[in-house]
């Protein structure tokens, strides 16, 4: 426990004061005695001297006790709510102050807290008031944020040092997809706000495109571009396309360029298929060519009138033989064309009930029939073509219409194990077997409309199922097709894009105005940094003795904001048993972590996601010995600059007796969700974090330096791990 400074002072002066005092006294008695009474008490005192020093002491330990409730009564009462009262000014809403003194000091608490209220009250007036006023423009911020979000392109925007400041949906699955790591922690190492588009194009490649849209702009291009096609460190074939984003105070051909946009198209799959392509048409082109070469020879000998029988029947065949080849040729090239259309599909993960509902409006207004859903279960995800699909089933019922005179129609769906059962259902005569097969293998058609695919081929496409059954006690018979579910991620990511409460999450306008600076990472005010807040769980409690990391969860803040959405999560196989007095802490048994990926696959990509950051912790010094015991084993190196929540608690507010998690988040009026899960606790930790900035600006300590010399100051730097 941390002692003040002043407390010691003081109880050294009391000690002085009393030694003194009986020094004084002693004095002033044998000052009025004889001097042979001076002698006589100074043989008996003597041996009894040793007690009056130990009398002295004890009498020194109440008056320590009662120092000690008068110091923190009347001396630190005061501080704690000066403390508390620059927590209230920083933070956003107020919360009880709970405070602890005198009399006096309570009743100033109150005032204080009231006072606080009353700030907060005509501080949201004047924020409504604001927010009126800017209506029109937080509409544009929303309309951009839809549009962004609706886009089936993949849309980077940045500034020009390259940090995105706005990504949509797509870019950031299409990110995931380019991470060298994608199934560990989402994949989330490339994309995010603040980070740098360098991670995954060079440097040189996007500083030529934004050159040449500047030259073509100052030639008086009006909406100049680039494009480039790149390779990611994935093996992927990018089409990128850059157009510039000018500055809004001018306007013109003089408005100076902010920032610029990034559409992104994966050619990886349209190129390899192009390539096929081209290899198919020259195979198809040289051998027709040889073989028109060899008929036209052997037509001209076949010219011949004297040409003789068994000669001429060698050049007929010779045109037979050629012929059927060039047939094959053409055979397999439409074969093969067939098959590249059908892998061309595009397969998204939709909602069961939309397709249904797709499904439902097609064969009722093309066959004027009527259609219900039945048993619909609205929670199933399914990966499908929903076009090819809901053609499939529509070509069925109007194949039921026309030879059967069906009257009317079922749909149904329900999951069954890892796939979903979809069943075109209807009443009325029992068709054969060899209908059916005739139906599935016959191309789909609607009149004039036709494609060269089959019902089969939808269902092969899939990776489905599909047939006929009848159920004799009902007198009805069904189609069931046999579809894919999207996994539990996709489902996630699609949700995702569909619900739009998280668009603010994906851009931040004010990084237009951030360039990066020349200045050292620790000359740059902390208001102008980028976090990764981190915490883990482990084994124990005992890095140096064995105990590894099952768990790192970590979030980012830039700006000042807190982006909850671009978070790392990911559970770690340790290796080793998990202690069983950390179980009911942390809630994560072996079964858990047993087959997760090591420790030595999951570092590199929390090093990716915290690269050109400032690593924070609660208690960092704690979680950094963990990860430094393994730089050995994973060739890296945390060389971050890192910040302790917990000594800097204790910069701003040394006069608190706690400074665990829990009490700051309650100082704070921070709520706490999932304590001693990775994630939850790093979540509070980064609202932590961006509590204590304006606290310590107001301290005078603004750069990264002035916040890492102050907490090694305080009385916690001193512990070690």
């Amino acid at each position: 426990m941390k002692i003040d400074r002043r407390l010691i002072q003081a109880f050294a002066i009391v000690c002085g004061a009393t030694l003194l005092w009986l020094l004084l006294t002693m004095g002033l008695i044998a000052a009025t005695l004889e001097r042979s009474q001076r002698d006589l008490l100074a043989e008996h005192l003597m041996p009894s001297l040793a007690l009056v020093g130990l009398t002295w002491v004890l009498g020194l330990v109440p008056m320590a006790v009662a120092l000690r409730w008068l110091f923190q009564r009347f001396a630190t009462a005061p501080a704690r709510l000066l403390e508390q009262t620059r927590v209230l000014l920083a933070a956003p809403h107020s919360a009880p102050l709970n405070h602890q003194g005198t009399t006096e000091t309570k009743a100033l608490a109150e005032a204080i807290f009231e006072l606080a209220s009353q700030r907060n009250a005509l501080r949201d007036d004047v924020a409504a008031q604001i927010a009126q006023a800017n209506k029109s423009v937080q509409q544009e911020k929303n309309r951009l944020a839809a549009l962004m979000s609706e886009l089936t392109q993949s849309v980077v925007v940045c500034n020009l040092d390259g940090r995105i400041i706005l990504y949509n949906n797509r870019a950031r699955l299409q990110f995931k997809t380019m991470s060298q790591a994608p199934d560990l922690a989402g994949g989330a190492e490339l994309v995010g706000i603040g980070r740098s588009i360098y991670a995954v194009f060079e440097r040189q490649l996007v500083a030529h495109a934004l050159e040449s849209i500047q030259q073509r702009s100052s030639r008086g291009a009006g909406s100049p571009s680039a494009q480039f096609v790149t390779t990611t460190q994935a093996g992927q074939l990018l089409k990128v396309q850059m157009a510039p984003v000018r500055n809004v105070e001018a306007s013109g051909d003089t408005a100076e360029i902010s920032g610029f946009v990034l559409m992104l198209d994966n050619v990886t799959r349209a190129f390899e298929e192009e390539h096929l392509r081209d290899q198919l048409l020259h195979g198809l082109t040289e051998g027709s060519r040889s073989s028109l070469a060899s008929i036209q020879a052997a037509v001209e000998m076949l010219a011949f009138p004297d040409l003789e029988a068994p000669m001429r029947e060698r050049f007929l065949a010779v045109v037979r033989e050629e012929v059927s080849s060039m047939s094959q040729r053409i055979t397999d090239m439409t074969q093969k064309a067939t098959e590249g259309l059908k892998a061309r599909w595009p397969l998204e993960e939709m909602l069961g009930a939309d397709v249904l509902l797709a499904a439902q409006r097609r064969i009722e207004v093309r066959n004027s029939r009527s259609v219900t859903l039945e048993n619909l279960d609205t929670a199933i995800w399914l990966k499908v073509d929903s076009f090819s699909l809901t053609q499939a089933l529509d070509y069925l019922a109007m194949r039921l219409v026309d030879e059967f005179d069906v009257k009317f129609f079922r749909l149904r769906l329900q999951a069954s194990g890892a796939r979903a059962q979809l069943d075109l259902i209807w009443t009325g005569q029992v068709m054969s077997t060899e209908t059916v097969m005739s139906w599935e293998m016959d191309p789909i058609r609607f009149g004039q409309e036709s494609t060269p695919l089959t019902v089969r081929d939808v269902v092969e496409r899939h990776g489905g199922e599909m047939w006929f059954e009848r159920e004799r006690v009902r007198h009805e018979a069904f189609f069931r097709f046999l579809l894919p579910l999207a996994s539990v991620q996709e489902q996630l990511e699609a949700t995702q894009i569909l619900h739009n409460d998280s668009r603010p999450e994906y851009y931040d306008f004010d990084l237009f105005q951030m360039s990066d600076q020349s200045s050292a990472l620790d000359d740059r005010l902390l208001s102008e940094l980028s976090y990764t807040v981190f915490d883990t769980e482990t084994t124990g409690l005992n890095p140096s003795q064995g105990d590894e990391i099952i768990q790192i969860g970590a979030a980012r803040c830039v700006n000042g904001k807190l982006l909850r959405q671009e978070s790392f999560e990911q559970l770690v196989d340790p290796g080793r048993l998990i202690s069983a007095a950390s179980i009911p802490i942390h809630g994560i048994t072996q079964d858990m972590v047993d087959g997760k990926p090591g420790i030595t696959e999951v570092l590199p990509a929390f090093y990716a996601f915290a690269q050109d950051t400032v690593l924070v912790a609660h208690n960092a010094a704690f979680d950094m010995k963990f990860l430094q015991l393994q730089e050995v084993h994973t060739d890296l190196v945390f060389n971050h600059p890192v910040l302790d929540t917990l000594l800097l608690s204790a910069v701003v507010h040394p006069n608190q007796e706690s400074h665990r998690l829990e009490m700051i988040a309650e100082r704070f009026n921070i709520t706490v969700l999932g304590r001693h899960t990775a994630l939850g606790d790093a979540m509070v930790t980064a609202e932590v974090l961006l509590r204590l900035i304006p606290l310590l600006q107001a301290m005078g300590i603004t750069t990264l330096r002035q916040a890492r010399e102050a907490s090694q100051k305080t009385f916690y730097a001193r512990l070690k791990y």
